[in-house]
């Protein structure tokens, strides 16, 4: 039996027994007497480091780990490497912005930026370039052999802060040039960034390519969303609360929805936007990643896999997409941008109603909602019940109880009851029952997603990354609508700025059974 090992986050660095918890990643009871062989030094190799998303996101979420412990600046040493011809301090000149961003000005954090920028080396080389990664390696190599690591013991992460288009070259270079001897406790770990093809076809060749050089113990598909802290609290609300397991079935909800939505469109990315469009960018990945831990069953245990097979599961029983249940919206002035076609089709809004066959979800809808430059900005999930049988209060024209989870901003989760209005009359109104993260957790700061799932990358967790047949069934459900679209056989609607986006996705809600709320706003608390 494997038993996973896990630590939580210290609160500072002197907690060294949870700080090193993840150094010991699994072992069996029946190795009780073997001789384990101690864990070898760490590289971290962040490719593409010179990109937006290396400098905004996979940096500052190394710093951060460094801040708080978890990568030890006397067995960790990062790598940066990209085509660009600059020196490591210039490397650390154009992220040290981004480190800096909301830190405040405390002597203790500019001690560890200067710490930590002084971990970073960078080795400059194209992706197909063999020179570039046999020196990739040769700088890594003389990493580990400063410290000592026996051989087999060194751990090596590569990050792939890259375009999908360069995986399949890139891979085969670090396969060729860069593996970690992995026979005793080391080992070697790719990290690939979404998105993971453009349909079921494309996916499955990079599956394929990926899967000749690695094993899927080795790959990870990052979905940053499985790395948000209310989604990973949704199997705990779910499978440790008693209350919430009579409910959580089509007996007693209505409908499911999960919405994204930015009050900005494309700034500066239509062109890389136009390529995919809203489904692929946001529903495909993140929403039906959340569908999956919303409609999942009871796994067996909390062992990565177990989960994950639940959640392939689900996605298995999703039922073919209707277009009378689709409606696509492009925003005015998206075609606008220079870098996206006159007469481009890419829809910036989509509301999908899928519909899963199972025992416990038959007849509900799962409501999967996404856009572009609407009225507001939030992600949230929101169960609605059905309604009160034999209602004595006739509360039903206010709405129905609503559970609400909250993901960003301001993450929350709520219930929305009928409750007595005070004062002398019994009349009715809807309040709420509020967990808000900001009031309730004044002194803990929550994690960002990055940080998560980098960590659990070296712990080697893999419960919050997609597996390979999770991936298949995910692009399975969408792949006929994206072609649909692709061809022009599906137009999406004019919406303006700054609405809730085209009036027939209303439409589909209310047809659906959503019914809408009235006279109620949830407003944040404050301190």
């Amino acid at each position: 039996m494997s038993i996973e090992l896990r630590g939580s986050y210290p609160t500072s660095r002197n907690n060294s027994l949870e700080r090193n918890s993840f150094r010991s990643e699994s072992f069996s009871e029946d190795r009780d007497q073997e001789v384990i062989p101690e864990v070898g030094c760490l590289s971290i190799v962040v490719l593409g480091a010179s990109g937006d998303l290396a400098k905004k996101k996979t940096f500052p979420a190394l710093f951060n780990l460094f801040r708080q412990g978890f990568l030890q600046p006397n067995e960790v040493h990062i790598f940066g490497y990209a085509r660009t011809k600059i020196s490591d301090d210039e490397l650390r000149e154009r992220i040290r912005g981004f480190l800096s961003q909301g830190k405040g000005a405390s002597t203790e954090h500019t001690d560890d930026l200067l710490k930590f920028l002084q971990l970073i080396k960078y080795v400059s080389g194209s992706y197909d370039s063999e020179d570039g990664f046999l020196l990739l390696n040769k700088e890594i190599s003389a990493h580990e052999s400063s410290k000592r690591s026996q051989p087999g013991t060194s751990r090596r992460l590569f990050y792939l802060a890259l375009p999908p288009s360069v995986y399949p070259l890139v891979c085969k270079m670090i396969r060729k040039y860069c593996m970690n001897q992995s026979h005793l406790s080391g080992w070697t770990r790719v990290v690939v960034e979404k998105p993971f093809g453009k349909d079921l076809y494309s996916a499955e060749e990079l599956s394929v390519q990926l899967g000749e050089l690695f094993d899927e113990q080795q790959i990870y598909r990052i979905d940053h969303y499985l790395g948000k802290e209310l989604v990973q609290n949704l199997l705990v609300l779910r499978f440790a609360n008693r209350f919430f397991v009579p409910l959580w079935n089509r007996d007693n909800i209505a409908n499911v929805q999960i919405v994204f939505r930015e009050d900005f469109g494309t700034e500066g990315r239509g062109g890389y936007f136009d390529q995919y469009g809203i489904i692929r960018d946001i529903i495909q990945n993140h929403l039906l990643q959340v569908l999956c831990l919303v409609a999942m069953e009871k796994p067996v245990s909390i062992n990565p896999e177990h989960i994950r097979d639940e959640k392939v599961k689900v996605l298995q029983s999703v039922l073919p997409i209707k277009y009378e249940e689709v409606v696509l919206g492009q925003y005015e002035g998206y075609r606008d941008d220079p870098t996206v076609s006159d007469n481009s089709n890419t829809p910036t809004f989509a509301t999908v109603v899928l519909r899963i066959h199972s025992e416990r979800w038959e007849g509900v809808p799962f409501i999967l909602k996404a856009g572009k430059a609407l009225n507001s900005r939030k992600a949230e999930i929101r169960v609605q019940f059905k309604d009160v049988p034999g209602d004595i209060f006739k509360s039903k024209r206010q709405g129905r109880n609503e559970f609400v989870i909250r993901l960003q901003p301001s993450e929350a989760m709520y219930m929305k009851l009928t409750v007595k209005k005070p004062g002398l009359q019994m009349s009715t109104i809807q309040s709420e029952l509020d967990l808000s993260y900001g009031l309730r957790y004044q002194n803990v700061t929550i994690p960002e997603a990055y940080e998560r799932l980098i960590l659990d990358t070296i712990r080697g967790d893999q419960q919050h990354f997609v597996r390979r047949d999770e991936l298949k069934a995910a692009w399975e459900i969408f792949t006929p609508l994206l072609h649909s679209i692709d061809a022009g056989e599906l137009k999406p609607l004019s919406y303006k700025p700054g609405s809730r986006g085209p009036a027939e996705a209303d439409a589909l809600l209310a047809k659906a059974g959503y019914v809408q709320t009235h006279g109620y706003i949830w407003i944040p608390p404050t301190l």
